[in-house]
């Protein structure tokens, strides 16, 4: 298996650790301290060797902050993580709602005056700038890592090898990659890279530094002159030397500050990626963004296709599950159950990588939990009346999936059908739109929820995320969100993923992947260019949960076209028993 089910954290370390990590704090002569979620890197995820703030608090989500001051401390998590926070951490850590209350906002009333201190390495320079710029009075001061001290048994920094990724699939050679950007770094003599997905894709190639995501910890310099230098440790190198070839030197991760220290001339660095130590080794670094995150958002043909062939496979694999949970009695499963289940399938398609993310399976309470994990102590059975919500995905060598399905077990109540009928509105809303080229994800977000706001409802997530290419399932700048403001362009994969949760009783989420593609042009179109989206996932939507006279015959025949193109795609890849439960799963509404 690729996931466990065993409690990796919980509320009753916090207490003991968060008093330990106050004397400390005393004996430094410090007031406070940053434990952010987050690595070197950057990214979004973190190995297991990085996870301070689970160490710390007890608390798993993927994002983050804790702030630990000498007399109280405090856990800022968004909201997709009100439920989960809540169980995972002790009261001694008081809850934050972020970023609705910021780091700083909090500070200003608990800190205003003292000495914050924060490892270099895990601040990035707009972070530490926001908190200098609204805090003017309180000192913060850069150290070494304060939970190192602590954390007896932290596992050891990963070492996984890295590996080349096709060309075939990514569509584009790596030297042709660092020879186009760096053409466009204008005057500026260089460009830092501290994301991983960033690195991976820039050089084609892959690694498994991090649970779930297939990229190798490093860092990288991309020069004005079209070459790299690929700081990395030599233990990870031996299957990407010779691919890598004369454009790429490989350094040793210690000499990346006194590298960057010798660099003359402006050199670049995203603000919102490069740790703070990084930018005070250079002498003249100059602000901008990271210059592989939107080229890599902007999919090849190569990786469309083989996103494409990645959802087929997955599909079948999705409705071979659905058949069998179908032909399940009420009581009989338990979450693990229906996680061990899916990932055999998935398995038995013998091309998966790895899964995209901890399976969330959440039947009943626990489906209102935005990212639920099950484990042994959380496992619920899927009980008649239920709704069961699975949240999941794949890493294939050719793409990257992600979907969510909502299923009832046994008869639905009128309020599971008639708030899973408004999510699906809002889903379809999104599936159907046209749109202008210069439009971004705050743009279009509201049409997702407009069939939930009409009766008072909404949801606490972001509607969509972009999604790597045999990368991280969460890939940016582009999002459908209220803060997406990174215009869609062709090529772009992202998550089409409204929601409902009743806190204590149910959840509720379907989730396609779709692309931008070039709309072709309408008669007596005015625009000059619009877009559209295209739909890759391929999977029935539980129509027991539908109530009809919710929709409009416009949903009503995209929904219906779906489910026949889904049926039509599917049937002569899946065994009879499949099919016919496929057959049934796609009549018409």
């Amino acid at each position: 298996m690729f996931q466990t089910f065993t409690e990796s954290a919980s509320p009753a370390q916090g207490p003991a650790r968060l008093a330990a990590l106050q004397s400390l704090l005393a004996e430094r002569g410090l007031d406070g301290f940053l434990v952010p979620r987050a690595d070197a890197h950057q990214g979004e995820y973190v190995a297991p060797h990085d996870d301070r703030l689970a160490w710390l608090t007890g608390f798993t989500g993927s994002a983050g902050w804790a702030i630990a001051l000498r007399d109280r401390a405090a856990i800022f998590t968004d909201s997709r993580y009100t439920v989960q926070v809540k169980a995972q951490t002790d009261a001694v850590f008081e809850k934050v709602d972020w970023p609705g209350t910021t780091l700083a906002d909090w500070l200003q009333t608990a800190l205003p005056v003292g000495k914050l201190a924060y490892d270099p390495w895990l601040l990035t320079v707009s972070q530490r700038r926001e908190l200098q710029d609204k805090l003017p009075t309180l000192e913060l001061v850069a150290t070494d890592n304060l939970i190192d001290a602590l954390w007896d048994d932290q596992p050891a920094p990963p070492m996984e090898p890295a590996f080349p990724q096709p060309v075939e699939l990514a569509g584009e050679a790596h030297g042709a990659k660092i020879t186009r950007l760096s053409e466009g770094l204008g005057l500026t003599t260089a460009a830092v890279i501290t994301l991983p997905d960033s690195i991976a894709w820039l050089l084609n190639i892959r690694g498994s530094d991090i649970p779930k995501n297939p990229v190798p910890h490093a860092f990288a310099i991309l020069h004005a002159e079209a070459r790299v230098d690929l700081f990395i440790a030599e233990a990870k190198t031996d299957q990407i030397r010779d691919h890598l070839g004369p454009q790429v030197r490989l350094m040793p991760v210690e000499t990346l500050l006194p590298t960057l220290a010798a660099l003359s001339g402006p050199v670049q660095i995203d603000p919102a990626s490069c740790p703070v130590i990084l930018a005070e080794a250079l002498s003249t670094p100059v602000e901008g963004d990271d210059p592989c995150v939107l080229p890599k958002a902007r999919k090849t043909h190569a990786e469309l296709d083989g996103s494409r062939a990645a959802h087929l496979r997955d599909a079948c694999a999705m409705v071979r599950f659905l058949a069998w949970l179908d032909a399940q009695a009420p009581g009989t499963l338990t979450e693990i159950d229906v996680v061990k289940r899916l990932e055999e399938e998935r398995r038995a398609t013998n091309a998966l990588r790895d899964i995209s993310f901890d399976t969330i399976s959440g039947t009943g309470p626990n489906g209102a939990i935005v990212h639920y994990r099950v484990t042994e102590s959380t496992n619920r059975t899927v009980a008649e009346g239920d709704l069961l919500l699975v949240d999941s995905g794949g890493q294939y060598v050719d793409g990257t999936t992600d979907i969510t399905r909502t299923m009832a077990v046994g008869q639905p109540t009128e309020e599971h059908r008639a708030a899973f009928t408004r999510v699906l509105k809002g889903m379809i809303a999104l599936s159907r739109l046209r749109f202008p080229k210069g439009l971004a994800g705050r743009d279009i977000d509201a049409l997702a929820r407009m069939a939930l706001w009409e009766v008072g409802l909404d949801y606490g997530h972001g509607t969509g995320h972009g999604v790597g290419s045999y990368l991280c399932v969460h890939e940016g700048p582009a999002r459908i969100a209220r803060s997406g403001t990174v215009p869609f362009e062709p090529g772009m994969i992202l998550s089409n993923e409204p929601g409902f949760y009743r806190e204590g009783a149910f959840g509720i989420r379907i989730e396609n992947l779709i692309v931008v593609q070039e709309a072709a042009p309408l008669p007596g179109q005015t625009v000059p260019q619009m877009y559209r989206f295209e739909t890759l996932t391929l999977v029935p939507i539980d129509r027991r949960l539908i109530d009809p006279a919710l929709l409009t015959q416009t949903e009503r025949d995209w929904l219906n076209g779906y489910h026949k193109r889904v049926h039509d795609t599917l049937r002569s890849h899946v065994d009879d028993a499949a099919g016919a439960w496929l057959a049934l799963a796609c009549a018409p509404v």
